[in-house]
């Protein structure tokens, strides 16, 4: 039987303009996995519900206000970091306040499904890009 590892939980947000276009981050150098491109986010701290914790990353990490409510649950990942397994849970988000800007970021990139492929992302972030594919094909067939 294999142990129970301990889950780091992650929150992730696909921010999506009404373009289709999808806010993305580079991860700074001085930070693990630097220079991959990412859906901004971060932990879940102990206590906090996770839309909480994504509002509250993508107001250190963007300077955007986003209503928890707003984020739409999409999809999740799991990766193994050291002796922890990462759970990452991407949510939709298509209400935001202010312009996203680089706060923590040397840069960020609004770009579409398949030009991220194109983009070195971390593992853990790849499943993700299908999935929101898909979403973003029903929103536009009026199925989502």
């Amino acid at each position: 039987m294999e142990k129970n590892p301990t889950m780091m939980p992650v929150v992730a947000a696909a921010l999506i303009k009404k373009s289709g276009t999808i806010c993305l981050q580079k991860r700074p150098e001085n930070k693990a996995m630097p220079g991959l491109w990412e859906f901004p986010g971060g932990k879940v701290e102990h206590g906090e519900l996770p839309e909480a914790a994504l509002a509250r990353e993508l107001h250190e990490e963007l300077d955007v206000g986003v209503d928890p409510a707003d984020f739409v649950p999409l999809t999740f990942a799991t990766a193994p970091i050291g002796d922890r397994t990462l759970l990452l849970l991407l949510y939709a988000c298509h209400r935001w306040e202010r312009e996203a800007r680089a706060v923590e970021s040397p840069e960020l990139r609004w770009v579409e499904t398949d030009q991220m492929t194109k983009l070195a992302m971390p593992s853990a972030d790849g499943p993700f890009i299908p999935a929101l594919a898909n979403y973003l094909q029903q929103l536009r067939a009026g199925r989502a």
